[in-house]
């Protein structure tokens, strides 16, 4: 060995020479790509099946879960390049699962592989949702009623069920969660863990079946010198639906759309549109129902009137055509006052 020269300060050895000058078996055996934990932990709701993910509760796909330990646990030598990483799980139990690494890199233009094998160890917690839950924790209770009538058992599940989509088109939330539902006298009651599922359910009721919203705030306490308050969401849904009949100021109309502060009706007499708020609409009365519509052909028909056999009786009954018929077109019918009306069409009507 020349001792003039360059040389291994661990061993001797000579050039090529690396990191802290020392050989090639010298650096290797003094560096390494990562350091591992034999154990680590992740904790998963005991209650609901969700998992503590990067400081919040979700529902995680167990590949996500995986890369996140490694993540949060594992470390990577600061001067790593061209790193590869390989992970393979492997389940032993219910609660301890075997994470084997296979990782690839470069540091100092020398390529290191290296194998681990780490335990992630699942323990039992409750989530804030099912603590909450489970305490009856709730901010919000929104109550369906109806202006002018009783709803049916099958409106309210209608209008129940736009809540789930509400929750399914939200961000996800931990206080996003039904603490009760039910029925009430005159109504139906859904209590809610978040104001603001309520105040978006609110918009979504009036955008789908219009009404009108009012809401109500109460002091219940106080928490860290604020004010802890609880929403009341009143809902309540027009006596009519879209395509329904009503009279109002002695003519017949059909509700077309929902506006924000009422509908847009359309004559049946004539061609004629007007809109109309809620407090307008508050002396209108229902005289048929878009569920109880008939379509039928006609038996003969000229420009202004048609005849068709009633269904009731098996007798020929003219009506008179609404002014946009088209011919050898059929009939939408609705019986009011003991007698047969031929409706206009509109676009819900279908063809």
């Amino acid at each position: 060995m020349d001792l003039g020269g360059d040389f291994c300060l661990v061993c001797g050895a000579e050039p090529p020479l690396f990191r802290d000058r020392m050989c090639e078996k010298c650096t290797r055996d003094r560096v390494t790509l990562v350091k591992v934990p034999k154990n680590v932990p992740w904790t998963r709701c005991a209650r609901c099946g969700i998992v503590d993910f990067k400081g919040k509760w979700s529902n995680v796909e167990p590949e996500d879960l995986w890369h996140e330990l490694i993540q949060r646990n594992v470390q990577f030598h600061p001067e790593i390049e061209d790193l590869e990483l390989g992970i393979i799980p492997q389940e032993v139990d219910g609660r301890h699962t075997l994470i084997h690494l296979d990782i690839e890199g470069v540091i100092d233009d020398l390529l290191y592989n290296e194998k681990h094998t780490m335990r992630a160890r699942m323990s039992n917690g409750v989530c804030l949702t099912c603590t909450r839950r489970a305490g009856n924790y709730f901010e919000a209770t929104v109550q369906l009623r109806s202006s002018a009538r009783r709803l049916s058992e099958q409106e309210f599940q209608t209008l129940r069920k736009t809540l789930d989509q509400v929750m399914a088109d939200m961000p996800e939330d931990p206080m996003f969660f039904i603490t009760s539902e039910g029925p009430v006298t005159g109504g139906y009651d859904v209590v809610l863990g978040s104001k603001a599922l309520a105040r978006a359910w609110g918009r979504s009721l009036i955008a789908a079946h219009g009404g009108i919203v009012t809401t109500t705030t109460s002091v219940v306490g106080r928490k860290d010198g604020l004010d802890v308050t609880r929403l009341t969401l009143l809902y309540r849904k027009p006596g009519y639906n879209l395509g329904d009949v009503i009279r109002w100021r002695g003519s017949l109309w059909r509700p077309a759309s929902w506006t924000g502060e009422g509908v847009i009706l359309e004559k049946i007499e004539r061609r004629e549109r007007t809109g109309a708020s809620w407090r307008d609409l508050e002396n209108s009365n229902v005289v048929s129902r878009k569920k109880d519509f008939i379509k039928i052909d006609a038996i003969s028909e000229d420009s202004s009137a048609a005849e068709f056999l009633d269904p009731n009786t098996w007798k020929m009954v003219a009506v008179r055509l609404p002014f946009e018929h088209e011919a050898g077109r059929d009939l939408l019918l609705a019986r009011i006052d003991d007698e047969w009306i031929c409706l206009p069409r509109l676009g819900m009507d279908g063809e």
